[in-house]
């Protein structure tokens, strides 16, 4: 079912239950007014029994026979005069006298002519039509008499009203049914505008749709906002497309030239006498180099895509703890450079391994570049809002044409072709700070370059 459909549906069906309710009172009302105007005029009539009383006797007396019941029809009313006195008492409990024009007289009609009950309305038929009937008592002792109408006309009424109100319900239904799938359609068309612009990028797979033109962007309605927040996931997304390309794309680079190689290695040494040749151990360590930087661009592929997720486990962990860690186990790779700590206690919510890890490429990055017995100087600061670490190295410094390039994924400046790395380190640093919301710079130092990751300041425990 399309959601103009199910608009329309929904509108119908709460104006059906709305109308059926109004149509149910006004109903109810009409029935209750008819039937109180039919009983108010029994009333009015059983009030002037005598009159009726003496038009009785004078029809008797001008017909010479006299009603044996008592009953009196004028117009579409019948009267019905009982004196007690003439009735015959039978041992009967609900019937005191014979069926007359108005049914059986009852014990109930009893205690109305003697005032014990006051005066009732009754349903009967007569003649087989539906009469409402009124039984009060009457002027003359133990007199009663009982006055009825035909309901008829009330029915009648009511069922031409019933007629009506069904009437106006199917349509009004209909009405507004129509009018909401009409107008449905119009307001609904951004919706099926964007609903084409998702099928067409699907079919496509063309992300770097525009979104201008197709669906108002502009607005403050829901339809201008999913808009805006489809036009942004599709721009994040292309983004992150474009991302993964360039990453294949430079991956499948820098994996062709070990692996070549490698091969043209292991294709020497299988040679027939390959192994006796004097270069063999030449070439078996030239393998050997090949296959660890292999690993090394695995590991570091694999770092990237790892600390790229959005969701990881954080902690509150000591910064400069973790620096401390970083530090000895550096150490002991280079003996031969001197590092200078300033590390200052401070908390950070962060993913320890990843924190830890981008600390360990900056020191690697600049024991790399420091000098034969160099100096590396490792800080740890923080303020009411951030905390950062610095390293700084006393290296030949990166040139001013590298320096906006060198957080890149794969990029090696000319100076830094002739030494091992694969060019995603700093890389794995700036992934690692933009997953927490933190920042990564470089600039130069009179001795050499620093480098300064920043990140928010966490809760302390």
């Amino acid at each position: 079912m399309t959601l103009r459909a199910r608009v329309s549906l929904v509108c119908g069906l709460a104006v059906f239950v709305a109308l059926f309710a109004a149509a149910l009172v006004v109903y109810l009302a009409a029935n209750r007014d008819l039937h109180n105007q039919l009983d108010n005029s029994l009333v009015s009539t059983a009030s002037n029994a005598p009159d009726f009383a003496k038009k009785l006797k004078l029809q008797a007396i001008e017909t010479g026979t006299p009603s044996p019941d008592g009953v009196l029809v004028v117009g579409d009313t019948v009267l019905q005069f009982v004196s007690f006195d003439e009735v015959k008492q039978t041992a009967q409990p609900t019937v005191l006298g014979p069926s007359s024009g108005l049914g059986p007289l009852t014990n109930e009609d009893v205690e109305v002519a003697h005032g014990g009950q006051s005066p009732y309305f009754s349903s009967m038929t007569y003649q087989g039509r539906p009469y409402r009937m009124y039984t009060a008592s009457w002027l003359q002792p133990d007199g009663l008499v009982r006055v009825a109408r035909p309901e008829s006309a009330a029915i009648v009424l009511l069922e031409r009203l019933a007629l009506i109100l069904a009437a106006l319900i199917l349509g009004g239904t209909l009405a507004v049914a129509l009018g909401a799938r009409l107008l449905a359609g119009r307001v609904l068309r951004p919706v099926q505008a964007l609903t084409e612009t998702v099928e067409h990028v699907t079919a496509t797979q063309d992300l770097a749709l525009d979104l201008q033109g197709r669906v108002d962007m502009h607005g403050r309605d829901e339809i201008a906002r999913l808009a805006r927040s489809f036009a942004a996931m599709m721009a994040t997304l292309d983004d992150a497309v474009q991302t993964q390309r360039r990453l294949v794309a430079d991956a499948s680079h820098e994996l062709r030239t070990p692996l070549t190689s490698l091969t043209t290695n292991l294709e020497l040494l299988a040679e027939e006498g390959g192994l006796a040749d004097p270069q063999a151990p030449a070439l078996l360590g030239s393998a050997r180099e090949q296959s660890g930087e292999l690993r090394a661009l695995i590991n570091d592929l694999v770092d990237l895509a790892r600390y790229g997720q959005a969701e990881t486990h954080r902690e509150d962990v000591r910064l400069d703890l973790l620096a401390d860690a970083v530090l000895q186990r550096a150490a002991k790779r280079a003996p031969r450079t001197r590092f200078e700590t300033h590390l200052d206690e401070c908390f950070v919510h962060a993913d320890p391994d990843a924190i830890e890890r981008a600390i360990g490429n900056l020191v690697d990055n600049a024991v790399k570049w420091s000098p034969p017995d160099g100096v590396v100087t490792v800080t740890v600061t923080a303020d009411d809002q951030e905390v950062a670490v610095s390293v700084a190295d006393e290296g030949a410094g990166i040139p001013p044409d590298d320096l906006p390039h060198i957080f890149d994924r794969f990029y090696r400046s000319p100076a830094a072709r002739s030494k091992p790395g694969s060019g995603l380190g700093l890389s794995i640093v700036r992934q690692i700070a933009d997953n927490h919301a933190g920042r990564v710079l470089a600039h130069p130092t009179p001795a050499g370059t620093e480098m300064r990751l920043i990140l928010p300041l966490g809760p302390v425990p």
